[in-house]
């Protein structure tokens, strides 16, 4: 009987990366690094090897290990008391959402995603590094943009012609390119040719460090050539939340924590409740608008770490958050891997929208991590450098009896957790299956504009019966606003999350 290894990821070339590898015989662990360096030139305006982002491993032996490539704040070896970075916003229209967003050489934060997809590789892969970074190279030698990534061209470009490299790529011709159009990226085709020998080393300490220092420094941006000798992933054990019998590896950081905290909560009404309400019922959407705005109240009252979350557990205040909710009765691209062995490997990464500076001779645009407002809660350019920043991004993993039952993770921006959590809940709560799962309207709490945010799909009479609590905004489809849970079932298959793109690859070996 043939195994099967899956892939689940926002893009067909990064499926299909993916599925090359495991086809050579290489793991889940040089799958999904070769296709996180397919997605840097597939989806660029989603990732970037100027980005960051976070991993999930979990080995046929059951070794659990969560690597954090997430973004540094820049600034190391630079007076900044009297800088004025470059810095500022705009505003993306999502068609039922409005997001501002800021950009510029001073939104750049360190970029840890080259760092990370080359150490998780050196760490648990199998393959050669050139044979796992080869599908990429085809890829920036030339594809075809399909119509997903089109759109976010569109969205997005103000950032990506804020300087001459974006323009030569973006706009060859003085036309943005649109759906079918070839995008060529020969310099990152060439700069990921020589990372099999050079391992990083120019772009973290070498010519190109002290190129992106010296346009930096003219350019009022704040990341250094100190900033990026000093950049190191993080390996970190998982964090384990316990949910109806599963187990809920994620990350153990803010998003991670806050999916835990729903997960928590969301068991503590079912325990008072007795029952589950009927899904899409006006009792499930009180009940999950509850939900929602109970986190956001506990996460802005400091419940956003592993060590938060855990005292609240042991703590009585739950009974309080339980009564509450009672009344109520950026870019980012994810990948899913599971192969034929019993590894699995779960990573999100995200360039935010992009700050528009392109690193020179590279084709690589660094992110605009540090003009993401949720992700600085005390403020832009408030923390010191070299700090960790702290992210949602949470790929996880879903175990019973101690077997992974499910790879998956989201994109979106601060719509993540609300993503992961929903999905979550259908699949173990309301025993559907993975498609029905992922594809089912979701909802979101938008707690700036104090409005709820739901996709079509909705019976009519749930939604009026909300509407008398809270203003309601109903999108016309269900779009990438609500973030895209690309999701694999070990030895079964997957589901590639339509409101990005989502594709699978199933190998059967």
């Amino acid at each position: 009987m043939k195994k099967k290894a899956v892939v689940a990821a926002g893009h067909e070339a990064v499926t299909g990366a993916a599925a090359l590898i495991l086809e050579a015989g290489g793991n889940a662990f040089d799958a999904v690094v070769a296709a996180g360096f397919a997605g840097t030139v597939a989806e660029q305006m989603l990732t970037s090897l100027g980005g960051g982002g976070f991993a999930l491993a979990r080995t046929a032996d059951q070794q659990e290990i969560f690597f954090d490539f997430f973004v540094d704040t820049p600034g190391l070896g630079l007076e900044t008391s009297q800088l004025e970075p470059h810095f500022y916003p705009i505003k993306v229209e999502f068609g039922g959402s409005d997001q501002e967003f800021n950009i510029g050489l001073g939104s750049v934060a360190v970029p840890g995603t080259l760092k990370g997809l080359l150490h998780i590789h050196e760490r648990l892969g199998r393959m050669p590094l050139s044979e796992v970074i080869e599908p990429a190279v085809i890829l920036a030698e030339g594809h075809r943009i399909n119509a997903f990534q089109a759109e976010f061209i569109r969205l997005l470009r103000p950032i990506l012609t804020m300087t001459a490299p974006g323009r030569t790529l973006y706009e060859p011709d003085g036309a943005l390119l649109r759906a079918g159009a070839t995008l060529e990226v020969p310099e990152l085709a060439a700069f990921l040719r020589q990372l099999a020998e050079d391992k990083g080393k120019e772009f973290y300490c070498g010519e190109i460090a002290h190129l992106i220092d010296q346009e930096m420094r003219n350019g009022d941006g704040l990341l250094t050539a100190e900033d990026l000798g000093a950049y190191r992933v993080i390996e970190r054990k998982p964090l384990r939340v316990p949910y109806h019998g599963h187990t809920l590896l994620t990350a153990p950081d803010l998003g991670g924590s806050l999916v835990g905290l729903s997960l928590f909560l969301q068991e503590k009404i079912g325990e008072v409740a007795g029952s589950l309400e009927q899904w899409g019922s006006p009792e499930y959407l009180l009940r999950t608008l509850g939900l929602m705005q109970e986190v956001e109240r506990l996460r802005k009252q400091g419940v956003d770490s592993p060590q938060t979350l855990a005292d609240f557990i042991a703590g009585r205040d739950s009974e309080a958050s339980v009564g509450r909710m009672r009344r109520f009765s950026r870019g980012t691209t994810h990948i899913s891997v599971a192969d034929s062995r019993g590894n699995i490997a779960s990573m999100t990464c995200s360039n935010g929208e992009g700050s528009g500076y392109f690193v020179p001779g590279t084709g690589i645009m660094l992110n605009n991590m540090m003009g993401e407002d949720d992700l600085h809660p005390d403020g832009f350019h408030a923390e010191p450098p070299g700090q960790r920043v702290r992210s949602m991004m949470s790929p996880s993993a879903l175990l019973y009896e101690n077997e992974v039952k499910l790879v998956f993770g989201s994109g979106g921006s601060k719509r993540i957790r609300t993503a992961l959590s929903q999905v979550l809940t259908q699949y173990v709560d309301f025993k559907r299956d993975l498609v029905e799962a992922v594809q089912a309207p979701r909802l979101h709490w938008d707690d700036d504009g104090g409005v709820l945010q739901i996709e079509p799909g909705i019976d009519a009479q749930a939604i009026a019966a909300v509407q008398k609590q809270v203003p309601i905004n109903l999108w016309d489809d269900r779009n990438v606003y609500f973030g895209g849970v690309h999701a694999v079932m070990p030895g079964v298959g997957g589901v590639g999350d339509p409101r990005r793109g989502g594709s699978v690859a199933v190998v059967e070996l």
